[in-house]
């Protein structure tokens, strides 16, 4: 079998297995077995599922219906590679998601000896764990254990964002994707938060939003000046310390902004920074304040950001990033 068949074969198997481990949440939260806190955080993604639907317009099917225990702390590990002397990822195809810039794997060890292989290559490569992911409805996917280690903000939040990839989805730009989906997923829980009346963890949240924002500035910058050292007509090895350098520097600044927050750095920061990893920061944000402002425009009308997104979607990529970068 040729390697391209083994990594359908690795994720059709893994689907199935996540698929064969749902129990219905309602059954789960009855069931004397079942932990006071699992029931209690269930019982939360009940009640924010019926609100995706009633408030935020998101699909009324099975998806999130459903708890499945894995019995490990991540569903899937990504590889994300990227040439050493480019910001432009390395893209896999595939038949329903189109083409995209990870390689996903059911089994740690799977995505392991691919990153080595990329790697080998000469790939900056970043690589990591986990927690959801979406089916975009081919499936009716459940709330995984993997998703619990999450306060119940974050938890929600995901649902949210997952559930907005079934609403609109393009084949080939995960930028789009990926943007819009959050910005879905910031607007839910603004408005989830207001509902519940949670004033401390709404500011709570908004600091995130805002500590987010400040994060991808100084990446926005470091990724302007990578882009000038590498198209400059100068040596292989003056590129690698010119990279080097801006890339510690942005280390730097982002352990800073996290100090200052009085938070520890995040753990990927550990594995140091790379071309791989820098595109994989900028993957879920680059678009988010277009789609805001497209929501603005919409006077904070879902239904009404859903149509022109789905408009803006049908266009061809070069039309489409011009208009949102003119939002």
């Amino acid at each position: 079998m040729s390697l391209h068949g083994c990594y359908y074969v690795q994720a059709a198997r893994g689907q199935l297995a996540v698929m064969r481990s749902r129990e219905s949440i309602a059954d789960v939260i009855r069931s004397d077995e079942t932990p006071l806190e699992l029931s209690e955080r269930l019982r939360v993604v009940e009640q924010a599922r019926e609100f995706s639907i009633e408030v935020l317009g998101l699909p009324d099917n099975d998806s999130y219906r459903s708890y499945a225990d894995l019995e490990r702390d991540y569903v899937i590990w990504n590889v994300i590679a990227a040439p050493e002397f480019s910001l432009q990822p390395k893209r896999w195809c595939y038949p329903i998601v189109g083409c995209v810039s990870y390689r996903g794997y059911f089994s740690e060890q799977a995505a392991q000896r691919k990153a080595a292989q990329l790697r080998a290559d000469g790939y900056d490569v970043a690589f990591g764990g986990v927690a959801a992911y979406s089916t975009l409805g081919r499936f009716s996917d459940p709330i995984l254990n993997t998703m619990m280690h999450w306060d119940d903000v974050d938890l929600v939040a995901v649902m949210f964002h997952e559930l907005a990839h079934q609403v609109v989805y393009v084949k080939h730009d995960a930028g789009f994707n990926e943007s819009f989906a959050t910005a879905v997923e910031q607007t839910g829980i603004e408005r989830w938060l207001a509902l519940t009346g949670n004033v401390a963890e709404l500011d709570e949240y908004y600091d995130r939003i805002d500590r987010r924002q400040r994060l991808m500035q100084l990446v926005d910058a470091a990724r302007e000046d990578l882009r000038t050292y590498y198209s400059n007509a100068i040596g292989q090895n003056e590129k690698r310390r010119l990279k080097a350098d801006r890339i510690s520097r942005l280390e730097e600044a982002i352990r800073a902004e996290f100090t200052q927050a009085g938070q520890s750095a995040p753990t990927w920061l550990d594995a140091g920074l790379n071309n791989a990893r820098i595109v994989s920061l900028v993957l879920y944000s680059g678009h988010v304040p277009a789609f805001r402002a497209l929501l603005r425009q919409c006077e904070d009308d879902l239904q009404c950001f859903y149509t022109e997104t789905k408009t803006l979607s049908n266009l061809d990529k070069e039309t489409r990033n011009a208009r949102l970068a003119a939002l």
